[in-house]
């Protein structure tokens, strides 16, 4: 662990923030949105949402990558970048939230920013999976700069839960009401019917079985915690239990009429869904007739003081439930906000920022970049990266900080922009947080002045106008533009260097030690093989790793053959393999990215993909210390 700066100490303990940071030029009104202020801020960005053209988002994070090679490169495929996003979203947690719908109309913006103070936690108290995640130092230290106020965020942050963590919390709080006592139908059985009660007949038979034959044995904690791990088995007031779906309130009756067979120590419990609807039928395994009298006593006092409570509050039930999915949603009552009104969103970053919103937000992050696009289209069909519009503009390639671009593009093109924002923080709120939203607002208006697009046209008739803009949407490669689309599969190597190459024309080199230079090991390997007379290039990725670029295609394989076979090497070459001079194609580096080999040294993650490349990894439920690069990993899990 390292140490912490006293700047950062002090945000992290202190009960205030002391206001000594070094404020911008020129500060933008941010609403800050906290929990205490949450409810009340809803209805007015759903309006600004539902009247404005455009949503720009900024994020802040708690991190971005563990290791310099985890970072997206120019040489990483759409699958490696995604996979390398995907990595760091999972790790890292979202603390700020800053969201802006704006207009466009002529030289004049309209916008409306707000930044949202985020921090998960299990709001509803119920058995949801706890939250944990990591920090950097450096992050940290970059917040504490800026004013962070750790101890509010944590305080008072804004929590959510996902959809797919709602779907969950939604079955938790249904209470399961006890099933009625039902005469056996006098309706036919179908085929169909049959077959799903000799099958639920079946699982539980076995079921019963296995639980009492546990019951008997004389079996220490852990291997009844493993045993019931493994077997799937759950319990509803310390008594065994299991659920069975239903798709209809037919199989939920067929299920219970079955269940007589079982009456003696089995009592069938209705678990509703919203709407009054049966979701599942849950089954109780009691000990005894006074225990089955017991839980039956139990269940129908409990029903009756729900049905007193509900009538008590028949007045405001409406309300309170609204009040209840607005607690369980949180924050991503603004996520789905933005999704339904399906505006076009303007980021700075797409790549990370749309991964990490994915990941918290949406639902867990699909394996591949191609399920990954489908998914996030579904929700937001069209994403526009100001990156990619600075790409066609020549002198601003180079550039990948919002400040230094509005700068150059005041300094070298004529491009007026008048900035409307209407005071919506309260007085005395800090506003500092939330800027760069304002400034992505400022930048894409400045970008599609000097393209001369017409940002209105997305949301009207002119279809010509509304393309070309679209042709900038949808393109997640940090190092693509929209007329730079790659082709199979060939990669940049340098940013700012518009050359591509097959991956198949790339080597990977590792265990030269960490002190060579990119030029000595070019010089090097010039003198060691007839491969390496032709034109090739020599880049670091880490001080383990290097990247060998064959601009001649066939070279690659023909070196590999040679280091294979340990043949046709002279001089330093042959030298460098005696010490451990190792090489790999563009496939191992993908194979490491695939199954999650996210060491903190690349020689470290191809030395494992080449040892063992078919097994899954298990590398991401392992944390070791090399895996954080020295920086500062806390584990906010108990907060």
């Amino acid at each position: 662990m390292v140490a912490v700066s006293p700047l950062l100490q002090r945000r992290l303990l202190s009960t205030g923030v002391t206001k000594t940071h070094h404020k911008p030029h020129r500060q933008w009104s941010i609403k800050q949105v906290k929990k205490s202020n949450f409810a009340d801020t809803l209805e007015d960005i759903k309006s600004h949402v539902s009247t404005s053209d455009f949503v720009a988002v900024s994020l802040q994070n708690t991190g971005f990558y563990a290791a310099p090679w985890q970072r997206v490169s120019p040489f990483d495929t759409a699958d490696t970048a995604y996979l390398k996003a995907k990595y760091a979203a999972e790790r890292f947690q979202v603390l700020h939230f800053a969201v802006c719908p704006f207009t466009v109309r002529a030289s004049k913006v309209t916008a409306y920013p707000y930044n949202f103070h985020l921090f998960p936690r299990a709001e509803l108290k119920m058995e949801m999976p706890s939250y944990s995640f990591y920090c950097q130092t450096s992050s940290l230290i970059s917040m504490a700069r800026q004013g962070f106020d750790f101890n509010s965020c944590i305080n008072d942050g804004i929590s959510y839960l996902s959809r797919e963590q709602e779907s969950a919390a939604k079955i938790q709080i249904g209470n399961p009401i006890l099933a009625k006592n039902v005469t056996e139908s006098t309706s036919i059985h179908s085929i169909a019917d049959s077959v799903f009660i000799e099958r639920i007949k079946s699982h539980i038979k076995n079921w019963k079985k296995t639980c009492k034959e546990t019951s008997t044995r004389k079996e220490d904690a852990l291997v009844r915690s493993l045993r019931k791990l493994v077997l799937g088995n759950e319990e509803y007031d310390s008594r065994p239990c299991m659920n069975i779906d239903v798709c209809s309130e037919r199989q939920a009756q067929l299920v219970v009429e079955m269940l007589q067979e079982f009456a003696d120590d089995v009592v069938p419990l209705i678990i509703p869904a919203k709407g009054g609807a049966t979701r599942a039928v849950r089954v109780v395994l009691t000990s005894s007739k006074e225990d089955k009298d017991l839980l039956q006593v139990a269940t129908i006092s409990q029903s009756l003081v729900m049905i007193m409570v509900k009538l008590h509050l028949m007045g405001k039930l409406q309300n309170d439930e609204q009040e209840l999915m607005t607690k369980i949603r949180g924050f991503r009552e603004v996520i789905d906000l933005i999704s339904a009104s399906q505006k076009p969103v303007v980021t700075h970053g797409s790549l990370n920022d749309l991964t990490f919103i994915h990941s918290k937000f949406i639902a867990p992050l699909p394996p591949t970049v191609d399920e990954f696009m489908c998914s996030l289209r579904l929700a937001f069909p069209l994403v526009i990266d100001v990156n990619n519009l600075m790409k066609e503009i020549s002198p601003m390639r180079k550039v990948t900080n919002i400040p230094v671009a509005i700068s150059q593009l005041k300094n070298r093109f004529f491009t007026p922009i008048d900035m409307e924002i209407p005071c919506q923080a309260m007085e005395n709120e800090d506003t500092i947080h939330g800027q760069n939203v304002v400034k992505i607002c400022e930048l894409f208006a400045k970008l599609c002045s000097i393209l001369k697009i017409n940002p209105a046209a997305v949301q009207s008739d002119e279809e010509k106008q509304a393309s070309a803009l679209e042709a900038y949407a949808n393109i997640f490669s940090p190092f693509c533009t929209a007329s730079e689309e790659p082709i199979n599969g060939d990669v940049k190597i340098w940013a700012n260097n518009t050359r591509t190459v097959s991956c198949e024309d790339l080597v990977f080199l590792w265990g030269f030690g960490d002190r060579v230079t990119a030029g000595v090991l070019k010089s090097l390997l010039q003198e060691s093989h007839e491969a390496f007379s032709k034109e090739f290039d020599v880049r670091l990725v880490d001080n383990s790793c290097a990247i060998v670029i064959f601009w001649q295609c066939g070279l690659s394989e023909t070196f590999l053959n040679t280091m294979n076979k340990c043949s046709d090497m002279r001089g330093p070459l042959r030298e460098m393999v005696s010490e451990g001079l190792r090489a790999a194609g563009y496939e191992t580096y993908n194979r490491a990215c695939r199954l999650g080999l996210w060491e903190s040294r690349l020689a470290d993650s191809l030395d494992r993909a080449l040892a063992d490349p078919d097994s899954a990894s298990t590398a991401d439920s392992k944390t070791k210390s090399s895996d954080i690069c020295n920086e500062w990993i806390i584990n906010l899990d108990d907060l």
